[in-house]
């Protein structure tokens, strides 16, 4: 069976051929072997086929495809791109100033550029010569490698797109030619572990609210990141200060931005929207609110693309305040959304061993710089506290005719005595249900 997973389907029914008319292709499209994958790297190879069917019989001088990829901006300036009413109606009275007013911006990068022969006819003495194909199903597999250089992120934007397809073309003797195109994804992968993205990111800034004299008092705000480099799905916690010492009610917020910036012929044209944003509790006149940690969560975007000559896709955090009749107090924190996620080792690893070396400080000022031996027993018991604890005895001769046997045979009691030596094995072992049964 077919797989219909996007595929693009045409017809078209030819011409005369010697008499004959051209048979009819019912379906033409495109499959790859991995439907769901997310995207392709550099170096990767590219896998699927061809499919046609056809209601009967059908000439075919050759099967082509061509695989490209390419970044590409365009966009037009001057009067006559205009939406406004007066500039419509100076492009309808004179159209040709008009277009030699406005002037368009158009440059492209090309990435990749393949092409192969899946079948074709080889003619001889300069005669047309065709393959036949019966009617039914056909599959014609094509594969080709990505460039093992660096590419860029597959994109779509207003004023420029990174796109990377595949293009299969049919041509047929005395008939036009068919063709059917799909793209397929390309990711160019980042990581957010490195340092510079795993670095702390902060700011602040103070505003004075009012007009000339009448001044109602600052508004200071300042926030902070714990890195700067972020994943799609994940939640960045800001800490933020905002103090209102104005007479006004502010409210805080934040929000995560998108630029696009296209570059073609020296001009430069930006795109800036907002892709997910939170707020914050309302701060009255000599209040202040904290931020610990507020979650903002990352939708779904494109990673961010800085290594294309033409397309820029950048992201920002902007933390603001919202001041009725005033102009918003702003910050903005760079960030950059990767593709490998954080692995949360390199900063736990540096903040336990920044606590265990704060916490151990102490051991600093306890213990020698060069290990010591151990107090002689003499220096530990003087001999006064020897002398008292130990009892008097008679001579040992008086001693032995009064105990009735040598002397040897008893052993002084020792009043320190020394701990015992360390074993292995217990001396006074506890018996298991098992054993005592």
């Amino acid at each position: 069976m077919i797989p219909i997973v996007d595929l693009i389907c045409k017809s078209l029914t030819g011409g005369d051929y010697k008499g004959k008319m051209v048979a009819k292709v019912k379906t033409l499209g495109i499959v790859f072997d991995d439907e769901q994958r997310s995207g392709y790297c550099s170096g990767e190879l590219v896998s699927g086929q061809v499919l046609m069917e056809l209601s009967e019989d059908m000439r075919v001088t050759a099967l082509r495809l061509v695989a490209r990829g390419c970044a590409r901006v365009n966009w037009t300036e001057g009067p006559g791109t205009a939406t406004t009413p007066s500039s419509a109606a100076m492009a309808a009275s004179s159209p040709s100033s008009s277009s030699s007013s406005s002037r368009s911006f158009r440059e492209e990068v090309q990435y990749v550029h393949s092409a192969q022969t899946l079948i074709e006819a080889l003619g001889e003495n300069s005669e047309v010569s065709f393959i036949t194909l019966h009617a039914g199903k056909h599959e014609f597999p094509f594969s080709f490698q990505l460039p093992q250089g660096p590419l860029v992120t597959s994109f779509s934007g207003k004023y420029g797109c990174i796109q990377y397809w595949v293009n299969a073309t049919l041509e047929r003797p005395s008939a036009p030619d068919q063709s059917v195109r799909r793209e397929f994804p390309v990711i160019s992968h980042m990581d957010v572990n490195t340092p510079t993205l795993l670095s702390p990111v902060s700011t602040n800034k103070e505003k004075m609210v009012g007009c000339w004299f009448f001044t109602s008092g600052p508004i200071a705000l300042s926030a902070r990141i714990e890195r700067r480099g972020y994943c799609n799905g994940e939640a960045i916690p800001i800490y933020a200060e905002i103090e209102n010492c104005s007479s006004r009610l502010i409210v805080p917020k934040a929000a995560i931005y998108q630029t696009v910036t296209c570059l073609a012929n020296g001009r430069t044209k930006t795109c800036k929207q907002m892709v997910a944003n939170v707020r914050g509790n309302h701060i009255g006149s000599g209040s202040m609110d904290t931020w610990n940690g507020k979650k903002l969560k990352i939708p779904p975007v494109t990673a961010s693309i800085l290594n294309c000559s033409i397309i820029t896709v950048e992201y920002s955090l902007a933390v603001y305040a919202h001041i009725p009749g005033a102009k918003k107090l702003k910050l903005e924190l760079p960030l950059v959304i990767g593709t490998i996620p954080y692995n949360g080792f390199g900063s736990r690893t540096a903040s336990v061993s920044s606590q265990f070396s704060m916490d151990m400080s102490w051991l600093s000022l306890a213990l020698p710089e060069q290990p010591e031996a151990p107090p002689n027993y003499a220096d530990v018991v003087s001999e006064e506290e020897f002398e008292r604890h130990t009892p008097s005895y008679s001579q040992p001769d008086d001693l032995e005719r009064e105990l009735g046997r040598p002397i040897f045979a008893y052993i002084q009691e020792f009043r320190f005595q020394p701990p015992p030596l360390y074993s292995e094995i217990d001396p006074h072992p506890t018996l298991t249900e098992e054993e005592q049964s």
